[in-house]
C-alpha cells in the first residue's frame, strides 16, 4: 500500500476559509462529511502518512476516491451545511443512530376544539404541545392517570366526543370519571379550555402554584367545616406529590436544560438524554451511537447535537445545554441553537454542584445502556440464534455453523508478525481456546495467513487421527480385554466397559467456519490453505473493514450484510476481537524484546529497564533519545546514559 494517496490535493490547492467537505468513492458514492473551520489543516490531517491514521480512519481515506469541499462565510453555515449533507447522503462512515424503539409521549392535540390528552407515538400531530419521551408506555398512562384527577380534561376519543356532543348524553369515559371534556356535559368548552392550560403549566414546570393554591383550597375548606372539599383537594394534592416523585428534583426550579450523559468504546457509543423542565426531569431517551471512524469526545457531542437538534421545533430547544465535554465549535453551535430557539442558548459542562451530580446519574446509566448494548445480542438465546442462522443463509451452509474460529494478523511495518486465533462457541467467546501464532518469517499478510491457516488446520488432522486410533483401541479391549485369542468355543467372562479418560486437545476442535480478517486476496490465500490440508468441508469467508464486506472464496463479488442484521454484529464482533487480541499479544512480546535488548546494558537492572520503558515506551524511542535526556531519569547517571545510548546506537 502507497503511503500517499493518488487524489491528494496539491500543496495551496486548499483554502484556509471555514466549510464542508466530502469524501466519495470511485462510484461517487459520499463516504464521509466534515465541516472545519480551517478546511486546509483539517484535511492535512487525513493526507498524512497513512501508518500515522487511526485504523478506521485509514480505511476511509483509502476507500475513498477523491475529495471536495464547499467553502461558507461563517463557522455557523458549515455547521448547517453539514447537518444537512449529512441526512441528505447517510454517509457510511459518519456516526449513525440507532434508537431501540421509538419513545411514547404525552401529548395535548390543542388544536381540537375540545383538547385531549394521549399517549402516542407521532411526533407530527398537528398543533400537539408533546411532553417526553417516557421510558415505558405505562409510565405515560399512570402520569396522566393522575394528573387528570386534580385537571379533569378529556381523555376520551373524537368519535365519542362528537356522538355525545350531538346526542347530549355524556361520553361513556365521562359516565365512569375517567373524561373531563365538554363531552361529559360538566363543564363548558371555555371552561375545560382553561382547565387544559393549567394541565399544560403543571407539566411545563409550574407546579408549585398549583400545589400552593390545592393547599391553600383545602386548608380553607377544612376552616368551613366543607370536610367533603376538604378530602377533594387533598385527594388532588396527593395525587400532584405522586407526579411529582415520579421526577425528582434535582436542579433549581426554574432550570430548563437538557443534559446528555455519554459512554463510548472504539465502536460505539450510548447517549443518555435527561430533559428537565421546571428542575425535574421531565423524559429520558437513550440512544446508541456506532462510529466508523475515531472521533474524539468533542467531535461526539457535536454530532449529538446536531442530531437532536436538527429538526427540533423551537420550543424543544432549551435555555441551556449541559454535556461531558466541549465540542471545538460550542459558540458556533450556540448560535445555531440561538436562531432556531430565536432566544438565548448556553453550552455548558457540568462541572459541580447538583447538575455535576446528575451528569454522573447520566453518564452512569449511559455506561449501563452501552453495556446492554454490546450484551444484548450476544448474551440473548434468540439473538444469538438468528445470527447464527442469518450467517448460514447468507454463506449458503449446510448447518449454523455453531464453532466459528476467527484469524488476524498483526505487525510493526512489516516486522514482529503476530496472528491470533479467536474461538466463539454458540455465538458466545470462548476465552480458554484462543491461540497465538508468532510469524517469524513472511513476505506479506497473505502469507501469513497461509501459514497461519496451515498450521492451525495440521492439528485438526491429528484429532482426526487420535480420535480414530482411540476407537479402534476400545474396540478391540471390548472384543479382547486381555489383549490374546482365545479358542473358538471358550467362555468369554463378562468385562467392564472400557472407559477412555484421554481429555481431547482443545485445538483439536473441528471448527464449522473460519472467518479472516481481510477481503478477497486473504480469504484466497486461506482457500488455498484449506485445500492444501484437506479440509474444504469447513466453511471459510473474509470480512472487509473497508464496507464490512463479506468474501468467499472464489467469489468475484462480497455478499452484503444489511447494516443491521444479527450476522454482521456476529462477524464484526469476531473480527474485533481477533484484532484486540492479535494486538495484545504483538505488544507483549514487544515488551519482552525491550527488556531483552536493554538487559544486554552493563549495569542496568530491572528496576531501571521500567523506569525507562515507562518514559520512552519502546528501543525506537530510545534510539532517538540523546544520552542528556536518558540521564533525565532517576537514577540514571552520565556513564550509564552513555552505555545506553551506546548499546542502542550500535545496534
Amino acid at each position: 500500500m502507497p503511503n500517499q494517496l493518488s487524489y491528494r490535493p496539491r500543496p495551496g490547492e486548499i483554502p484556509t476559509n471555514p466549510g464542508v467537505y466530502r469524501f466519495r468513492d470511485a462510484q461517487g458514492r459520499v463516504l464521509y462529511v466534515g465541516k472545519a473551520k480551517n478546511l486546509r489543516a483539517r484535511l492535512s490531517n487525513y493526507f498524512a502518512p497513512l501508518h500515522t491514521l487511526h485504523e478506521r480512519t485509514r480505511r476511509m481515506v483509502t476507500t475513498a476516491a477523491s475529495v471536495e469541499w464547499t467553502v461558507v462565510a461563517t463557522d455557523v453555515d458549515s455547521l448547517q451545511l453539514e447537518y444537512m449533507w449529512i441526512k441528505e447522503f447517510d454517509p457510511p462512515f459518519n456516526v449513525r443512530y440507532k434508537d431501540d424503539k421509538s419513545y411514547p409521549f404525552m401529548a395535548i392535540t390543542l388544536a381540537d376544539e375540545a383538547p385531549r390528552v394521549i399517549v402516542t407515538r407521532n411526533r407530527r400531530i398537528s398543533g400537539a404541545k408533546y411532553f417526553g419521551p417516557y421510558p415505558k408506555v405505562w409510565a405515560v398512562h399512570d402520569t396522566i392517570d393522575l394528573m387528570i384527577k386534580v385537571f379533569p380534561i378529556r381523555t376520551c376519543s373524537d368519535a365519542s366526543y362528537k356522538k355525545a356532543m350531538a346526542t347530549g348524553r355524556p361520553c361513556f369515559p365521562g359516565q365512569i370519571g375517567r373524561c373531563g371534556g365538554p363531552c361529559s356535559m360538566k363543564v363548558t368548552i371555555e371552561e375545560h379550555r382553561v382547565i387544559v392550560d393549567d394541565f399544560i403549566a403543571f407539566m411545563a414546570g409550574g407546579d408549585q402554584r398549583f400545589t400552593k393554591e390545592l393547599t391553600a383550597r383545602m386548608r380553607e375548606a377544612s376552616a368551613a367545616m366543607d370536610y367533603e372539599a376538604a378530602a377533594i383537594y387533598r385527594d388532588r394534592l396527593q395525587s400532584i406529590d405522586a407526579v411529582l416523585n415520579r421526577s425528582a428534583l434535582v436542579l433549581a426550579s426554574d432550570t430548563d436544560a437538557d443534559l446528555f450523559g455519554i459512554a463510548e468504546d472504539e465502536l460505539a457509543a450510548t447517549v443518555q438524554h435527561f430533559i428537565i423542565r421546571g428542575g425535574r426531569v421531565r423524559g429520558v431517551r437513550a440512544t446508541t451511537i456506532e462510529k466508523e471512524l475515531d472521533i474524539s469526545g468533542g467531535d461526539l457531542v457535536d454530532q449529538v447535537l446536531q442530531r437532536t437538534y436538527g429538526d427540533a421545533a423551537p420550543v424543544d430547544i432549551p435555555r441551556q445545554v449541559l454535556v461531558p465535554s466541549l465540542p471545538d465549535d460550542s459558540e458556533e453551535l450556540e448560535q445555531w441553537l440561538r436562531d432556531k430557539r430565536d432566544r438565548p442558548v448556553t453550552i455548558q459542562v457540568a462541572q459541580r454542584g447538583r447538575k455535576a451530580e446528575l451528569m454522573k446519574t447520566a453518564t452512569l446509566n449511559a455506561q449501563q445502556a452501552l453495556i446492554l448494548h454490546k450484551t444484548r445480542r450476544t448474551s440473548d438465546y434468540v439473538a444469538r440464534t438468528q445470527a447464527l442462522t442469518d450467517l448460514q443463509e447468507a454463506l449458503g451452509l449446510a448447518e449454523a455453523p455453531l464453532r466459528i474460529e476467527c484469524f488476524d494478523v498483526s505487525h510493526l511495518g512489516g516486522t514482529n508478525v503476530v496472528a491470533s486465533m479467536v474461538v466463539f462457541e454458540d455465538g458466545l467467546p470462548r476465552k480458554d481456546q484462543y491461540r497465538s501464532f508468532g510469524v517469524p518469517e513472511t513476505t506479506d499478510d497473505t502469507d501469513s495467513i497461509y501459514q497461519v491457516l496451515t498450521r492451525r488446520l495440521a492439528y485438526v488432522d491429528r484429532g482426526d487421527a487420535e480420535d480414530a486410533a482411540e476407537l479402534a483401541a476400545a474396540a478391540a479391549a471390548a472384543t479382547d480385554p486381555e489383549g490374546a485369542l482365545r479358542p473358538v468355543g471358550e467362555p468369554v467372562e463378562p468385562q467392564e466397559p472400557v472407559v477412555t479418560t484421554r481429555k481431547r486437545p482443545r485445538f483439536a476442535y473441528r471448527p464449522q467456519l473460519l472467518v479472516v480478517d481481510g477481503g478477497k486476496p486473504q480469504v484466497e490465500a486461506a482457500a488455498r490453505a484449506r485445500a492444501d490440508a484437506g479440509h474444504e468441508e469447513i466453511a471459510l469467508c473474509g470480512i472487509a473493514k473497508r464496507l464490512e464486506e463479506v468474501w468467499l472464496p472464489g467469489e468475484d463479488y462480497p455478499v452484503i450484510l444489511p447494516r443491521t442484521s444479527e450476522a454482521l454484529y456476529l462477524l464484526q464482533r469476531l473480527r474485533d476481537e481477533a484484532h484486540r487480541f492479535a494486538i495484545t499479544h504483538q505488544r507483549k512480546r514487544r515488551r519482552n524484546d525491550i527488556q531483552t535488548v536493554l538487559a544486554e546494558v552493563p549495569g542496568l537492572g530491572d528496576a531501571r529497564i521500567k523506569a525507562l520503558l515507562r518514559h520512552f515506551g519502546s528501543v525506537s524511542a530510545l534510539r532517538h533519545a540523546t544520552s542528556d535526556e536518558i540521564e533525565e531519569l532517576p537514577g540514571v547517571g552520565p556513564k550509564l546514559a552513555a552505555a545506553i545510548h551506546a548499546h542502542l546506537s550500535s545496534g
